[in-house]
């Protein structure tokens, strides 16, 4: 190696460094293909356990291996992002060494020949630099290909122009908009408009309510989007890969008022893309300003359906990139409209949070979000006098100004995927990192609050689904298997910590001084919501429960599997 020429050792780095390109490019495109073929949600073994369980509604060890296997699913997801990521930084030094050797050793290149050389040698030199810059260049080609093959199988598949839509019908559908009147803030709060209530914290406005059923109405299609409730009617949304729709029933007697397919969505595809059976097409809930009902599958039309049953207007924002199916639901404030929309694996896959204008769909403003998929639903609050849009997708709780969508403030806090929701009361956004905290955060900071608003922290037995719920200077966590926790407010301090033996995948809700916990098996709890456990009471629905409750009027509305219900004090309303 003594005598080894500089030039040929660096045209040898260079042809090192890009062949160890190549190799790194194409175990990434190799493993890309192999994640989007084998797809482990559709695991034989897991399918055959899920329709075991369908025979078997109560076989609760059967549920936790289905649990089991899911979770192993996801760390093998994680595992493939990691992949990605450190393929990339690697992708990144050996382009740095290829590029740094190739010119350097052309560089070398150009040194003036020595005296008295053969009448052709010259010739020769220049022909040999020309086949190295050539095995060079083609080596960079297959690099920067590959490269290219990798950006465009994780490209966003958003359309573009995220305005593009079905215009309301008439030619002033934006000046209708313009002088149309929003509900106030007491109708709001005396209705249920959107997943768990109003303000999106799961707390009646109502002072008492009863367990019995007053109706219950069959549902005509799968979904596990929750009941909203405005002015005597009740809104679902159900769905197949063949037909979405919504429906609308009378708060009195349950009858069926209406029900609206969302078809012939300008840009939407005639076969809507496949969703995952567990999350169903209607997995988020609709939003109503009690003018108009909205609605958001998972194919990723959007709808907004007039309160007679007439369509107002669609709009196609998918189709969705989310490995579980998109259920983030819907929220409104005013008479606007908002979308988190967020997609994908990684952050530069096209999450948006938009708002529209609720009377004609016109996109009011959209913002870009440096997060991948998620299943938390945003809420709306006025912290230090500020109307915020608050979001949770991992690693960031982000706060955007209602009205322009700028953003406020953002904290890394979160891990994980994030499917618990927030809340905002006492002054302080309550949020869980799945599995690991539960945080207290004040919303009042700019820029990156991450080491500056966070007030405190607990840890164990944290809910990865559930979302939490607040009320007179309390905090509540109920874990998917039934483990339930109170603390305060304000410092974080526990009161207690019980284990009430349900499984849950709905959001409690409070009612008075109630906490309403509803089971998966149709099992609802009811715990006294403050300093000391004290059960109060347990009843037994005859069916499957993924929904969160709907409290208005004085009743309670559950979503089933199967059928739609009203509780109530009394057997009739």
């Amino acid at each position: 190696m003594k005598n080894f020429p500089p030039q040929r050792a660096l045209w040898l780095t260079a042809w090192i460094a890009g062949l160890f390109c190549a190799l790194v490019c194409a175990v990434m495109v190799v493993e890309h293909f192999a994640a989007a073929t084998e797809d482990p949600w559709k695991s034989p073994q897991l399918l055959a356990l899920k329709e075991k369980l369908a025979a078997e509604p109560n076989n609760q060890p059967l549920e936790k291996e289905i649990r089991r296997l899911d979770l192993q699913f996801r760390q093998k997801f994680r595992r493939r992002l990691a992949l990605d990521r450190t393929g990339a930084w690697l992708l990144l030094g050996g382009a740095l060494a290829l590029a740094l050797a190739a010119g350097k050793a052309a560089a070398l290149g150009e040194t003036p020949p020595l005296p008295q050389p053969k009448s052709d040698a010259g010739e020769q030199f220049l022909k040999q630099a020309a086949r190295a810059r050539g095995s060079v260049a083609a080596l960079a080609v297959v690099v920067a290909g590959s490269l290219a093959v990798i950006v465009l199988v994780n490209t966003s598949v958003l359309p573009a122009n995220m305005a593009g839509g079905q215009k309301p019908a008439g030619e002033n559908g934006a000046e209708a908009a313009a002088v149309e009147t929003a509900p106030t803030l007491s109708e709001f709060q005396a209705n249920w408009p959107r997943f768990r209530g109003w303000d999106g914290g799961g707390v009646a406005a109502q002072t008492n309510c009863g367990t019995n059923v007053v109706w219950s109405s069959p549902i005509p299609a799968p979904g596990h989007s929750s009941p909203v409730v405005w002015d005597g009617r009740v809104f679902i949304s159900g769905g197949t890969a063949a037909k979405r729709e919504v429906f609308c029933y009378s708060a009195t007697n349950g009858a069926l008022l209406w029900q609206r397919a969302v078809e012939n969505v300008p840009g939407s595809p005639a076969k809507a893309q496949a969703v995952p059976e567990d999350t169903t097409y209607a997995a988020s809930t609709p939003a109503t300003d009690g003018r108009r009902v909205y609605a958001i599958f998972g194919n990723g039309d959007l709808a907004a359906i007039n309160l007679d049953g007439s369509v107002a207007w669609t709009k196609f924002l998918g189709p969705m990139k989310n490995v579980y199916g998109y259920a983030t639901s819907l929220a409104v404030w005013g008479t606007n409209l908002f979308v988190q929309l967020d997609q994908g694996d990684t952050p530069a896959e096209g999450s948006r949070l938009i708002s529209l204008q609720g009377a004609s769909g016109r996109i009011l403003w959209e913002r870009s979000r440096p997060v991948p998929a998620s299943w938390a639903t945003p809420i709306v609050a006025e912290p230090a006098g500020k109307t915020q849009i608050i979001t949770l997708a991992n690693p960031w709780v982000i706060g955007y100004a209602a009205a322009g969508g700028e953003e406020l403030w953002r904290a890394q806090l979160l891990e994980s995927e994030v499917v618990p929701s927030p809340v905002f009361a006492d002054g302080l956004v309550f949020l869980l990192s799945p599995g690991a905290r539960l945080i207290a955060l004040r919303p009042d900071g700019a820029g990156d609050v991450t080491t500056t608003r966070v007030a405190w922290t607990a840890e164990g037995d944290i809910p990865d689904i559930v979302s939490p719920i607040s009320h007179d200077g309390l905090v509540f966590t109920v874990t998917g298997g039934g483990i339930v926790k109170c603390f305060g407010t304000a410092d974080g301090k526990k009161f207690w910590d019980k284990f009430v033996d349900v499984d849950v995948d709905a959001s409690p809700g409070i009612v008075g001084d109630r906490l309403i916990i509803v089971g998966k098996s149709g099992l609802l709890v009811m715990l006294r919501a403050g300093r000391e456990f004290q059960e109060i009471g347990r009843c037994q629905l005859p069916d499957k429960f993924e929904a969160s409750p709907a409290f208005a009027g004085g009743y309670i509305f559950l979503r089933g599997a199967t059928n739609l219900y009203c509780l109530g004090p009394n057997g009739a309303k």
